[in-house]
């Protein structure tokens, strides 16, 4: 006969809550988790507009993204970039930052169509069960890691700052800087255009009528093919813009599997908000971010981040699997 003894905390355990220390730097903690939740947003996006269109998982997203990052990294560096701040006019670093995001978008807008017709197209002609699609996409997933690996090694890339934060405001004695408020501001301006776009233009019509049905919007003259491929770059493009921001507020964390946890937190997003649901991804990422960082400051440790975000993922499948919002990218209404 086996005993199960209960162990209650103590002040010597390995884990202590510090609330203390969380209401401290409580506007710190969610002016930090907006910044990262926006740019969990821009990835999710991606998880969520192929889950709409085609039901399925795309695990190869996170690999999309950290391709956008080494494109950021290799333009900036080629544009004199560096671990210190650059000391060049504001004009300049602005338009060599939309150039290093021009690169990211079109690198990761490459490689996510590459995935679509190398890994998922040859299913689909041969009319593949859904599995065969999740091991493909993890086996793309692996595979571009490691071709990753064997080109740039297993350290991360040398960091890149972009520029100096300036403070611009005082929220309750919390300074917010332009680092912040660029990455708030332009993720969220991003998001909103999508979902403006996909609503209102032809091929956005078109998306939501292959996410409703894709066999009677074929019948309506719809090409599926060309949804499937747009839909796809779509969330390329936004993965790229991500991957700026990313390398702007994590100058070296670059590195060939740097896509994965950060994969997981955006598809944690996803379904926090409601997979398939445009503005579940932008509310599931800020919310995910804040989150995360309440975690980290409450337990006193910043690897408790992803710990805390996995938490929320198995919370939200168990309480509720359809996310916040809950509506499909089919339901959308312009």
């Amino acid at each position: 006969m086996h005993t199960f003894a209960l162990a209650v905390a103590t002040d010597d355990s390995w884990i202590q809550f510090d609330w203390t220390y969380l209401f401290q730097n409580f506007w710190t903690a969610t002016f930090d988790g907006l910044t990262f939740g926006a740019i969990y947003a821009l990835v999710a996006l991606g998880y969520t507009l192929v889950y709409g269109v085609l039901n399925l998982i795309n695990f190869a997203h996170s690999e999309v993204f950290i391709s956008g990052a080494y494109a950021v990294v290799f333009t900036l560096s080629a544009l004199g970039f560096g671990p210190n701040a650059p000391n060049l006019p504001l004009a300049s670093i602005i338009l060599d930052l939309v150039l290093a995001c021009l690169a990211a978008m079109l690198v990761s807008g490459l490689v996510a169509l590459l995935v679509e017709r190398i890994a998922y197209k040859p299913l689909r002609d041969r009319g593949a069960p859904r599995l065969a699609y999740l091991i493909s996409a993890i086996g793309a997933s692996f595979a571009i890691q490691y071709l990753l690996f064997n080109w740039r090694g297993s350290n991360a890339e040398p960091a890149v700052i972009m520029f100096t934060p300036k403070p611009v405001f005082d929220v309750f004695g919390t300074i917010i800087d332009s680092q912040q408020l660029t990455i708030v501001i332009a993720a969220i301006v991003m998001m909103v255009a999508v979902d403006q776009f996909i609503r209102r233009t032809r091929l956005g019509r078109g998306i939501r009528a292959v996410a409703q049905d894709p066999d009677t919007a074929t019948l309506m003259g719809v090409n599926k093919e060309r949804i499937i491929m747009s839909t796809f770059l779509i969330g390329g493009l936004l993965a790229g813009a991500a991957a700026l921001f990313y390398v702007m507020k994590v100058p070296a964390g670059v590195i060939y599997n740097g896509g994965f946890v950060l994969g997981i937190k955006a598809f944690t997003a996803a379904v926090l908000g409601g997979i398939g649901n445009i503005r579940g991804a932008l509310l599931g990422g800020l919310l995910l971010g804040m989150i995360g960082n309440y975690g980290q400051y409450l337990l006193g440790d910043a690897q408790w981040t992803d710990v805390v975000c996995f938490v929320v993922l198995v919370l939200v499948l168990m309480v509720r699997p359809e996310g916040i919002l809950g509506s499909s990218l089919a339901k959308v209404r312009a």
